[in-house]
């Protein structure tokens, strides 16, 4: 429902080969980012007509003579952000033994706050346990203002569902592979990052990122920094690394989520559905939702036009849901912005954007991940 039919594709990709290829794949393009975007684009289209193998003698002998001192050296990357698009990159880059991986990440308990559905391309094509699915909805209801109820979910075959995930669980079990690969977590907040001028031209120029290293039983994290060649941006709506390489602004919606435990009986009708409601009341321009969890349901809106209303139209998507979620318990509170659209720049020098940080959300629907 989510995916396109391209994606889908991916579903016969094996997954071995799918590490091999990221592994390869990032190690020429962090090789030649010392040097210009030119030269990276040049390194990936070349290297775009060969099967990533590590150790292929004819990649080897495809490379510029230029490379070779450079696929000989130790980078640093650093990925600010360990989210579902932060993590992957670190996944990616921890894969390579030239490359040093940091992953910052100041919440390494908690997670942004989300509707949580994602495509079932996503399951086989980023090897997702089945344990990180809490409900695997196969109904999907779009309710109108008036009541009127429309199966969406049709068209899915009988072996085809819509994950429902709970962001601690999946981000967590995201994060814990990329460890497991070698990725280096720092537990702290990006605070500021300085650019120097040479940046695009000077091969050997760094970044140094400020942060703020939680320390367990303090309550003011310790100041340090850290000199890197690569920053990858994956902090969210509110990026700090969009702000220091100056990407530029865009529109956003806020989207207003409540945890609902509702009873075992009424758990019951959202074991494989999920609901969307539409209508003036829920939002202006987008819509309201009740997507289940393991032992709860998440309840949200969100709007782009009116935001200084969400909490009247939050109000409404608990009125429309009405018996189905009544006597339930709110165990949490979510709001976050989501962005409507690209960032007008997204790479600069070796610095590039992904995830909310760089704009990629289906506008559509707002589905991010």
């Amino acid at each position: 429902q989510f995916g396109t039919s391209s994606e889908r594709i991916h579903l016969n990709t094996q997954s071995k080969s799918r590490q091999h290829q990221q592994a390869s794949t990032s190690f020429l393009i962090i090789s030649k980012m010392k040097f210009t975007l030119v030269a990276l684009t040049g390194v990936i289209s070349t290297a775009s007509s060969f099967s990533f193998i590590p150790g292929s003698p004819s990649l080897t002998k495809s490379l510029p003579k230029s490379s070779n001192t450079a696929l000989c050296m130790k980078y640093k990357v650093a990925v600010v952000g360990g989210g579902p698009s932060g993590a992957c990159a670190a996944e990616v880059f921890a894969q390579e033994k030239n490359i040093d991986t940091v992953m910052f990440e100041r919440k390494l308990d908690n997670a942004k706050p989300c509707g949580g559905a994602i495509p079932l391309c996503m399951v086989g094509e980023f090897d997702l346990p089945e344990t990180v699915v809490d409900r695997k909805v196969r109904k999907m209801n779009l309710i109108s203002p008036t009541g009127v109820e429309v199966n969406i979910g049709e068209t899915l075959q009988p072996d085809e569902y819509i994950g429902m995930c709970r962001r601690e669980v999946l981000d967590g079990f995201l994060r814990d592979r990329a460890i497991e690969y070698g990725a280096q977590v720092v537990n702290g907040l990006v605070t500021g990052i300085e650019i120097p001028e040479d940046h695009k031209e000077n091969e050997n120029s760094q970044y140094t990122i400020k942060y703020m290293e939680f320390v367990p039983g303090q309550t003011k994290g310790v100041a340090k920094t850290m000199d890197v060649d690569v920053i990858v941006g994956a902090d969210g709506a509110n990026s700090r690394v969009a702000k220091a390489m100056d990407a530029g602004q865009y529109n956003f919606a806020v989207a207003f989520q409540e945890r609902i435990k509702i009873s075992d009986d009424k758990m019951k009708f959202y074991e494989e559905m999920a609901e969307m409601y539409v209508g003036d009341d829920v939002s202006p321009d987008f819509y309201g939702w009740v997507f289940p969890k393991y032992d709860h349901v998440g309840v949200g809106t969100g709007t782009v036009v009116n935001r200084p209303a969400i909490k009247q139209y939050q109000k409404a998507i608990r009125e429309r849901a009405g018996d189905k979620i009544a006597g339930g318990k709110v165990i949490k509170v979510e709001a976050h912005p989501i962005p409507e659209h690209y960032r007008p720049r997204r790479v600069n020098g070796r610095i590039s954007l992904v995830g909310d940080a760089a704009g990629y959300v289906t506008k559509c629907s707002g589905e991010g991940i």
